[in-house]
């Protein structure tokens, strides 16, 4: 077994005497332990590698409807964790990807030609001696090449990307884009972002933020490269967090300038269960303006409550179920020539007391200081969950997230979306984009993990794609791309 956290070595003993008749919520409670701030996609590969969960398969296509959703994931073992991007100069070339656990290194990835219609799958190549942990993150630059990356476990724990010019026919020899900050820890939650900006100084360059564990301490760093991902930069953000406060959960944006901007969520570990269930957890912030060589001093974005922990989940769950639940406040810029441009803007859920409810903050001085929280719709009788925002190059703010206010009994959710057209000050009526209900409970893996995050982005000035967990099909959770066209 791969890890070297001390909070978990009491688990790896209970593991070794589970039976082949345990069910998965028993190998959840043996194997993953509350306390720890790694990500659940990390855990769940380890655990599935080292033979302690069983996967459910087999896939029903989707139901067709006025609002096309297209799966891109191949079916078969479950799929999550479904970032998403689109080619810069071809709005057809779009890029996906997942937790795969079709693959052998459990990381998929899928490229479209055609704007979505049909995609092709990839398995992910990982460097010798190591095995695929998931956390999988895409890019394009405004070259046409495209990347992908994830989470190498083995002697020494990094993030690496392969890079394709041909839209995912073929891929590059994997190589190591970020390395442990402390000695035998890991770099977990990679997001790759490139700034795909003519007029940038750094044009070109990409950027992969992560959140660096070891036993007791976590700490952000944002790694850069210059020359297309084949040597890179590491640099801390902020200052070391030692157990039981900790970081994790950051996004990047990219200004028309150059600027980077990284978010990312910080609690104080002191909720009613030992962790950051049910504790008001700081949104931080901070920039760099010379290429992600330097980062300004991190500021607190907004002061959110997240959802209390009752299924054993450092972070909190979703309320009705054992999933565990993130919050990122995912982070981007408005670089179009409107009367909003360089306004920042970051969504992310708020625990109410007894929904989980979406909205977002912005800021117009470059992140010095930000507004209250806009709700992205108004509270419904289901929990909002999963969010991701996007500004296209009209100035317009698109949020997606996994909404339950279809389902009385506030556990089946579909995908929602709105926007704003005033600068984030409020959100048109949301629109569901998902065309078939999702149980959360599907999700393959024993009803305990779907995934960390969804995405969005504009392919258009007027059209809004979204990528997502879904498990429309009654078995597990798939990739599926879906979104909406502004009249």
């Amino acid at each position: 077994m791969i890890t070297r956290l001390p909070f978990l070595l009491k688990f790896i003993f209970l593991v070794c005497v589970i039976c082949a008749a345990a069910s998965f919520v028993e190998a959840q409670d043996r194997f993953f332990d509350g306390k720890s701030p790694i990500s659940t996609s990390v855990l769940v590969t380890r655990a599935l590698r080292d033979g302690f969960l069983p996967l459910s398969g087999g896939f029903a296509p989707p139901a067709g409807g006025p609002l096309p959703n297209i799966q891109a994931s191949e079916g078969g073992s479950p799929v999550n964790e479904d970032p998403i991007m689109v080619n810069p100069n071809n709005p057809q070339q779009m890029l996906t990807g997942g937790n795969d656990f079709n693959c052998p290194n459990s990381q998929g990835f899928y490229s479209s030609n055609n704007a979505g219609r049909t995609w092709s799958h990839y398995c992910k190549l990982t460097t010798s001696g190591h095995v695929g942990e998931g956390d999988p993150g895409v890019g394009y630059d405004l070259n046409g090449n495209s990347y992908i990356g994830g989470v190498d476990g083995g002697s020494s724990d990094a993030v690496v990307i392969q890079k394709s010019s041909d839209n995912g026919a073929t891929w590059s020899a994997p190589n190591v884009a970020v390395l442990p900050l402390f000695s035998g820890g890991l770099p977990d939650k990679d997001w790759l972002q490139i700034d795909i900006n003519p007029s940038s100084p750094h044009a070109n360059s990409l950027y992969i933020s992560v959140t660096q564990l070891d036993a007791n301490d976590s700490q952000i760093t944002v790694s850069h490269s210059t020359d297309g991902g084949r040597t890179w930069t590491m640099v801390p953000v902020d200052s070391k967090q030692t157990y039981p406060e900790g970081d994790q959960f950051r996004d990047l944006a990219i200004g028309k300038d150059g600027t980077v901007y990284v978010s990312w969520m910080h609690c104080t570990g002191n909720g009613p269960a030992g962790d950051c269930g049910d504790t008001l957890a700081s949104m931080m912030f901070s920039k760099s303006t010379d290429g992600g060589n330097t980062w300004s001093a991190p500021v607190v974005m907004a002061q959110v409550t997240l959802a209390p922990d009752t299924c054993g989940a450092y972070w909190g769950c979703l309320p009705n179920t054992n999933e565990r639940v993130s919050n990122i406040p995912a982070i981007d810029i408005d670089n179009s020539n409107g009367s909003h441009k360089g306004t920042l803007y970051a969504v992310m859920y708020n625990w109410t007391g007894s929904k989980m409810q979406v909205g977002v903050v912005r800021s117009a001085n470059g992140g010095s200081t930000w507004s209250a929280f806009v709700p992205v719709s108004p509270a419904s009788s289901g929990d909002q969950f999963f969010p991701w925002l996007s500004v296209s190059s009209a100035g317009v703010v698109g949020a997606t997230w996994l909404d339950r206010r279809d389902d009385p009994n506030n556990l089946e959710y579909i995908t929602y979306a709105t926007g704003s057209t005033n600068g984030g000050a409020s959100f048109v009526a949301s629109k569901r984009i998902g065309t078939a209900p999702s149980n959360p409970n599907n999700d393959g893996q024993g009803g305990f993990f779907m995934g960390d995050y969804t995405g969005n982005y504009w392919a258009t000035a007027t059209n809004l794609v979204s990528s997502w967990m879904d498990s429309r099909n009654g078995v597990n959770m798939q990739d599926e791309v879906g979104g909406f066209r502004l009249k």
